[in-house]
C-alpha cells in the first residue's frame, strides 16, 4: 500500500492514477462536506454527539415524527443550506475534464450537485426533497418549514398522508436505481476513488470492496484508518481541503 501523508506527493500521484485510468469513480463520505461546516457522524464534535443515531432509523421517525422534525429543524434541514466547498469543486472539475466518470456519495447534502457535478448517485437521498407517503406527492422545503412553524407534522395537502424527508434512513431500502447503477459503476470503474469516508456503512461501503475484488485499483483518501486500508493500493492521509484546491491547481 502507497500510503502518503503530503498533500502536493499526493495530488500529483492522484491525477497521474487518474489519467492513467479509463473509468474512474469516486464514492464520498462525511469528511468530504466538513470543510463546508457540516460534522461528520462519529467524531468528537460529530453530528452523534448533538444528536441519538436513532434519529436516523425509519422506526423512529413513524413512531414520533414530531419528535423527528424537531430536531430535523435544527440539525439536518441546515445542510441544504451550505456551500460546497474545494472537495466538492475539485470532484465537479475532474468530471468536466472528463477524469472522473461518476459520483457516488454517501451524503445528504446535495453539495455536489451545487458544486457543478452531474453525474451524482445519492446513495442515501438527499434533505431537499420530501414526499407524502402514502400517494408520493413530492413537497420542498419551504412547505415543511412553513407547516412546522405552525408547530404540526407536514401532512399531504391531497390526501393528508405524512410527509417524510428524502433521505435514506437505516431500516429502509436503498433505492433499487441508486443500487443498481452505483453497482453498475463499480463494476466497471478501472480505479475506485474513497473520500472522506471510514468506510464503515454498509452498502455503500461494500462497493468499495466489490470493485476491489473485482481487480479494481482501490485508493483510499481519508483522514484516520478505514474497514480497508489493507485492501487498498494506494492511501492518501492528508488534510482533504489542502489536498483539494492542491488538485485543482493542477489539473
Amino acid at each position: 500500500m502507497n500510503n502518503i501523508r503530503e498533500p502536493n506527493e499526493a495530488a500529483a500521484a492522484f491525477i497521474e492514477a487518474l489519467r492513467q485510468s479509463q473509468c474512474a469513480v469516486a464514492l464520498t463520505g462525511a469528511g468530504v462536506s466538513t470543510g463546508s461546516g457540516i460534522p461528520d457522524f462519529r467524531g468528537p464534535s460529530g453530528l452523534y454527539s448533538k444528536i441519538s443515531p436513532r434519529t436516523f432509523e425509519i422506526d423512529f421517525f413513524l413512531s414520533c415524527p414530531a419528535e423527528y422534525y424537531k430536531i430535523a429543524v435544527e440539525h439536518i434541514h441546515p445542510l441544504a443550506d451550505k456551500k460546497p466547498n474545494a472537495a466538492h469543486l475539485m470532484l465537479a472539475k475532474l468530471e468536466q475534464s472528463g477524469l472522473l466518470k461518476a459520483l457516488i456519495t454517501q451524503n445528504i447534502d446535495g453539495l455536489h450537485y451545487k458544486a457543478g457535478s452531474q453525474n451524482v448517485i445519492e446513495f442515501h437521498g438527499d434533505v431537499i426533497r420530501f414526499f407524502c407517503m402514502e400517494c408520493d406527492k413530492p413537497f420542498d422545503r419551504m412547505y415543511i418549514d412553513r407547516t412546522l412553524r405552525k408547530n404540526s407534522i407536514p401532512k399531504c395537502d391531497v390526501c393528508g398522508g405524512l410527509i417524510r424527508p428524502g433521505i435514506v434512513f437505516f431500516g429502509d431500502p436503498i433505492p433499487l436505481e441508486a443500487l443498481y447503477t452505483a453497482r453498475k459503476f463499480a463494476m466497471q470503474a478501472d480505479l475506485f476513488i474513497a473520500l472522506g469516508s471510514s468506510l464503515e456503512v454498509n452498502p455503500a461501503a461494500s462497493l468499495a470492496l466489490d470493485a476491489y475484488r473485482s481487480g479494481t485499483r482501490l485508493m483510499i483518501i481519508n483522514r484516520g484508518p478505514t474497514c480497508l486500508d489493507s485492501a487498498a493500493a494506494d492511501r492518501y492521509e492528508v488534510d482533504l481541503t489542502v489536498f483539494s484546491e492542491t488538485v485543482m491547481r493542477v489539473i
